[in-house]
């Protein structure tokens, strides 16, 4: 039943999120996100035992508020999502690009005609930040979950293309997302994935804020077949906008080298994490020494 009703309120809020003033819309996912906060279901609870590590120096006052402001960031995310198709797309470039860092190395990248791999972690807007980049690149393929049921996925498809992304799904496509994007890269695209939770059976065992986790192999392994730049990307929310910081590129020695390549990944995924843990929308299971929670 609680999935039937998802779908229908997934929908609407697509649907009506950009139709209704800003202040108002933004008021209500803040009130949504507090009441969720307050709930404290496994998601916001999952969430905490993230955080935990994260600032572990944190009391239980401390903690309980950055769960509360890691919710309301978690809902603003949501609200401009469904908002960004009503905007300008070129005024969001410009804001971004006001505090934005490290268009240098996307430069440089581009210039080297091998193509780009930008990783990010779920913090702050990446969709956002992918806006801000097609102003940079032009081009843009992100690769997302297949969602169930198919509508909802179907929509969010929808959604990401009219901001104009290329969008490649992890399963049900006509051919494995590697092949596409290995031939996207090798003509000089650019590709933006989501690499700091791995949801395959192959990911890469990493060190993360000192302990154990497993993050995906993709972005490393497609650099090192086809040697195109890896740039880590940090995002995070500032009071009037969105920060974005693109990396230096990281270095990765070959097939052999995945493992410290993606190692290197989630050192700088952890150091933007820990300077806007607010911003790190990460309600799931992470880390391999936490319970699975039985649901019922």
């Amino acid at each position: 039943m609680r999935g039937a009703l998802a779908t229908p309120a997934y929908l609407a809020a697509m649907s009506l999120t950009r139709r209704v003033p800003e202040r108002i819309a933004s008021a209500a996912y803040a009130f949504g996100a507090d009441v969720a906060a307050r709930r404290n279901g496994a998601g916001v609870r999952q969430l905490r035992a993230n955080l935990a590590r994260v600032v572990p120096r944190a009391g239980e006052d401390e903690l309980d508020q950055l769960v509360g402001q890691a919710m309301r960031s978690y809902a603003r995310y949501w609200c401009e999502t469904f908002r960004l198709p009503a905007l300008d797309p070129a005024a969001v470039h410009r804001a971004v690009e006001e505090t934005a860092t490290g268009q240098e190395y996307l430069s440089a990248a581009r210039q080297e005609g091998n193509g780009v791999i930008l990783a990010l972690p779920h913090s702050g807007s990446w969709d956002v930040a992918g806006v801000w980049l097609l102003g940079h690149t032009g081009t843009l393929m992100v690769v997302v979950q297949r969602l169930r049921p198919e509508r909802v996925y179907r929509r969010f498809v929808r959604l990401r293309e009219s901001l104009g992304f290329e969008v490649l799904p992890t399963t049900g496509g006509a051919r494995p997302p590697s092949q596409v994007l290995g031939e996207r890269l090798r003509d000089n695209g650019v590709v933006c994935l989501l690499a700091d939770r791995d949801l395959t059976p192959n990911g890469v065992a990493v060190s993360f804020f000192g302990e154990t986790t497993t993050m995906p192999a993709g972005p490393a392994w497609l650099a090192a077949t086809t040697g195109a730049t890896l740039l880590p990307v940090g995002c995070w929310f500032t009071d009037q906008g969105w920060g974005v910081r693109v990396h230096p590129p990281l270095r990765v020695a070959g097939v052999d080298g995945i493992g410290a390549a993606t190692q290197a990944l989630a050192d700088v995924f952890a150091a933007d994490i820990a300077a806007h843990p607010a911003d790190w929308h990460m309600p799931q299971r992470l880390w391999l020494a936490d319970p699975v929670e039985e649901s019922g």
